[in-house]
């Protein structure tokens, strides 16, 4: 749900629909073991076309209200593509997984364009001068961000179990479109990870000690098996600072580390660091793929480690082998 939409009160008519529908939308979300953010971002969306359209519940609505609420979002909300792009994947997974009925085909709908950028991608010396100016957990994540080609949450969703120091490895499991993948796992960062984990244990010992140690399972592994939540491999590797208590099963529990530490660190860094190019933690996963392929790794490898459905999505790493312009050599350097 988008900050907008909080402390909205609810529109006209929509009261006595909107439990049933979204108690309904959280079972089709739950059997398709959909993601949380993706369940909470669906919500706000749906949430949105129905207030846009007055509190009509979206039964009464198809095609025709779709398209409405899609153009605005284009020509009044100047929304980027993959937003307006989300909003639709959204209605349309109402319609089809909840209400089981098509709306039919979307006529005259605006559609933004994607923009085709190149990413931005540090040099190796960027990459290390910007990591040398970051200290603690934001540094170590944003060390696998770049050793490993990982994205912010898939880092920082790490379990124990998904470390594998003897082979070299990391595992994502449910990565963006719900893929597990290995990865590789820097030797670099392995002595500083082995100390971090050692505080962690500690920690978590602690949790335990005092009636607390628990932990977010993936799934329905919590009705499986009951005790996992609290086992040692299925702990974050970088947990919250705080604990929390859950409030379904009153167990205290520990987050995985919140994003925005890291984000605010690797902000400070490049500042620290004067580099004129606008640096994210996705920056390092650009120069992870980028650094390989200019290395000579097979771009079917880096799409691998990536974990990219198709091979074209990995070609936009390409760029940087044609050594500026197109590979082609300029005129004044012939003089």
């Amino acid at each position: 749900m988008h900050s907008g939409e909080r402390g909205r009160t609810a529109p006209p008519g929509a009261t006595a629909a909107a439990p049933r529908l979204m108690d309904r939308f959280r079972e089709a979300i739950a059997v398709r073991r959909l993601s949380p953010r993706t369940e909470e971002s669906y919500a706000g969306w749906i949430r949105r076309f129905v207030a846009f359209h007055r509190g009509r519940h979206p039964r009464e609505m198809a095609a025709p209200e779709i398209g409405a609420f899609l153009g605005d979002l284009a020509v009044r909300g100047k929304v980027s593509a993959s937003t307006q792009s989300q909003a639709l994947s959204a209605i349309l997974f109402l319609y089809k997984n909840v209400l089981e009925t098509d709306p039919g085909w979307i006529d005259g709908l605006v559609r933004i364009k994607h923009p085709t950028r190149i990413p931005v991608v540090l040099t190796p010396g960027e990459v290390k001068i910007v990591l040398q100016r970051m200290t603690g957990t934001p540094r170590l994540v944003a060390s696998l961000l770049y050793g490993s080609g990982l994205r912010l949450l898939e880092a920082l969703q790490l379990r124990i179990k998904d470390v594998d120091f003897a082979g070299n490895e990391l595992t994502v499991r449910r990565g963006k479109g719900a893929k597990d993948r290995r990865t590789t796992f820097p030797t670099a960062t392995q002595g500083d990870l082995a100390e971090h984990l050692t505080r962690v244990r500690e920690q978590h010992d602690a949790d335990v000690s005092a009636g607390a140690g628990w932990v977010e399972l993936p799934g329905a592994l919590h009705r499986k098996y009951p005790n996992a939540g609290r086992e040692w491999s299925w702990q974050w590797v970088f947990p919250a600072s705080r604990s929390y208590r859950h409030a379904e099963t009153g167990q205290r529990r520990r987050h995985h580390y919140h994003e925005t530490p890291v984000q605010r660190a690797v902000k400070a860094a490049a500042r620290a660091a004067r580099l004129s190019k606008r640096v994210t933690p996705h920056t390092f996963r650009h120069s992870f793929a980028t650094h390989l392929l200019q290395a000579g790794y097979d771009i079917r490898t880096v799409q691998e480690l990536l974990g990219h459905r198709d091979v074209s999505t990995t070609m936009v790493y390409t760029h940087v082998l044609n050594r500026g312009g197109l590979g082609v050599q300029s005129p004044l350097d012939r003089l």
